[in-house]
């Protein structure tokens, strides 16, 4: 496959699955959303739609990485990808990301003006958030929609959120590699798409609750820099002393489960 079939390719997946992954967490978050408050499971379950829709729309062009931990596995993995390949694939998933991103705020426009303009929600008389979660909002910048563009900790302990993070992100590319690859072994096919899709699902369902299970650096990193760009009222701040913990940690994380591919599988 050529260069521009990878970007292009990585950046119309990425941006499904983050149009769609974000989308069902505005869906969740808003106040003005029919599906306000649907909870975890409506969450978990849409992501793993996001990358079900997100796979099968862009491997026939880039072998539908969508994630940079992904394509660090298959960079490391016996026979993989090309090392040259991987700023393409990178790139693609970067931009991907924060263009999902963008289509989120425009598709619930008025809901995230509503949102951020009802004393209930920002501050006032009877306002949903706790103390607890105003004080680390202050300590944090962490914004009262952040959470639909990224990721964050329930508890703040770098090296348990980091962990979490690697434990998560090996799941995820052990599957990959072992269940999920198309015949060339360098990106996902048509029964890899649905494997990988229930693999989301499971690790939201059952490692999510710490940290939100970003389990892939594009997909918190590009919707992070959208929110710090985006002229929402009342955003509050994009919790950048944090976003280094869903980019470190999924890419240890890849690195482990393709050494542990590498030595027990390959």
């Amino acid at each position: 496959m050529s260069s521009s079939d990878i970007f292009i390719g990585e950046t119309i997946g990425t941006a499904i699955l983050i149009l769609l992954g974000g989308g069902v967490c505005a869906a969740v978050t808003l106040k003005a959303s029919k599906a306000r408050n649907a909870g975890w499971l409506a969450i978990t379950f849409g992501w793993g739609f996001a990358v079900l829709t997100a796979v099968y729309t862009s491997a026939p062009l880039s072998g539908a990485h969508l994630n940079p931990a992904v394509t660090l596995a298959l960079a490391l993995k016996d026979n993989g990808i090309e090392w040259s390949q991987v700023p393409t694939y990178w790139g693609g998933q970067l931009l991907g990301a924060m263009i999902g991103a963008a289509l989120v705020w425009v598709a619930y426009y008025g809901q995230f003006h509503a949102h951020l303009t009802d004393k209930e929600i920002v501050g006032g008389p009877g306002a949903e958030t706790t103390k607890a979660k105003a004080v680390e909002a202050r300590e944090t910048g962490a914004g009262p929609v952040l959470g639909i563009f990224s990721t964050g900790p329930e508890i703040r302990n770098a090296v348990q959120n980091v962990a979490t993070e690697v434990i998560g992100t090996i799941v995820l590319v052990l599957a990959v590699l072992t269940q999920g690859l198309n015949d060339s072994g360098k990106g996902l096919g048509t029964l890899g798409a649905l494997i990988t899709s229930l693999v989301v699902v499971s690790i939201g369902l059952s490692l999510g609750g710490p940290t939100g299970y970003a389990i892939n650096p594009a997909r918190d990193l590009g919707p992070r820099i959208v929110h710090a760009l985006l002229p929402l009222p009342n955003k509050g701040g994009s919790d950048w002393s944090y976003a280094w913990v869903p980019v470190v940690g999924p890419l240890i994380g890849a690195a482990i489960a393709a050494g542990i591919y590498n030595v027990a599988f390959a």
